[in-house]
């Protein structure tokens, strides 16, 4: 265990003794975590002291235009918004995948499926 750790767990320790921690908000109420299991181990602490301070990194930023953009694709009914959308699709996974190739938050099997969904949409 690392000096940091053991230092933190001293010091909670003590609180927990001299009573600090007692009726804090949200006692005995699940914790509401966040799903970051397709983050890398050694990156989810880095992620949640920004996602915290209110920054994301790139490739989360571009994750969440996706789902935007994957939204109002379900939702759009002209032919040019569509391609439009689609466009944009195709870029912002081409970006990520150039921005992180080798990650393991984004695997090419995720953008070639939804490739192909986008594809078959246009049928």
């Amino acid at each position: 265990m690392w000096l940091i750790d053991q230092l933190a767990d001293k010091h909670i320790i003590e609180a927990i003794d001299r009573g600090e921690l007692d009726n804090l908000p949200g006692a005995g109420k699940p914790l509401q975590l966040d799903d970051d299991s397709l983050v890398p181990e050694e990156l989810r602490a880095g992620y949640r002291l920004l996602k915290n301070a209110g920054f994301l990194p790139p490739e989360m930023t571009m994750r969440k235009e996706i789902a935007t953009v994957e939204q109002l694709l379900a939702e759009a009914t002209a032919t040019t918004d569509k391609r439009e959308l689609n466009k944009r699709m195709n870029f912002l996974f081409l970006q990520l995948n150039l921005s992180r190739k080798n990650s393991s938050v984004w695997h090419e099997d995720y953008y070639a499926k939804k490739l192909h969904d986008n594809t078959m949409k246009k049928r």
